[in-house]
């Protein structure tokens, strides 16, 4: 992605923390005609794999899954490098925050982009442990209620989806918080704190990475 270097962050943590607190992500695939190929799924990222012969990296991996019938599917099987993007909190940033006139609006937001090779999850055993970790991140006490659902039924529900674990083998991560104009953060941060919720967000990006005081 294009990464002018103010707005290139290096911490892991931040990136880490994007794609933690905002888990839908995007999915780039290469299809068999040369055109990409999108899907909007939610990742859970960790530090480590969950098996120990799975893939390891020092910026962690990725576990989800889709299901069987979307077309990506099978190109992660085929295909096991894709690109993964997760895009944080965004809004529209006016220029009424500096005090000169010759200035112009633009956009502040925060994103991750991954590279990654897939590992297809395939043991019936091992797509369950998959799901339930999803299940311990997302709603640990859905966990009770799945384990005692018949097995024909779970049994389907897992035949039904396409398990995987995504190694990163590059990470970059875009703070966008218009660090370049520090006369202007105070200002940004006042207007962002009493706006929607997305513009909010941004507010304490900016007070959580020292922009403000």
């Amino acid at each position: 992605m294009y990464l002018p270097k103010h707005f290139n962050h290096s911490d892991p943590a931040i990136a880490q923390r994007i794609m933690r607190e905002h888990p839908l992500a995007s999915i780039v695939s290469v299809g068999p005609d040369g055109f990409p190929v999108l899907s909007h799924i939610p990742l859970h990222w960790q530090a480590a794999s969950l098996w120990s012969d799975g893939p390891q990296s020092e910026h962690g991996v990725l576990l989800g899954h889709c299901a069987r019938a979307n077309p990506q599917a099978q190109l992660l099987v085929s295909t096991p490098q894709a690109l993964v993007s997760f895009m944080g909190p965004q809004a529209y940033m006016s220029p009424s925050v500096y005090s000169e006139k010759q200035r112009v609006p633009t956009w502040s937001y925060l994103a991750v982009q991954a590279k990654v090779l897939t590992r297809i999850i395939d043991p019936h055993e091992d797509r369950d442990r998959l799901l339930k970790c999803l299940i311990a991140e997302h709603e640990p006490a859905y966990a009770q209620q799945w384990r005692e659902l018949p097995d024909n039924y779970t049994g389907a529900m897992l035949n039904g989806i396409v398990a995987f674990e995504m190694q990163i083998t590059d990470l970059q991560c875009a703070v966008k918080l218009n660090q370049h104009r520090p006369e202007a953060h105070v200002a940004m941060h006042s207007a962002y704190a009493q706006g929607t919720e997305q513009t909010q967000a941004l507010a304490r990006w900016m007070k959580d990475l020292g922009l403000v005081p």
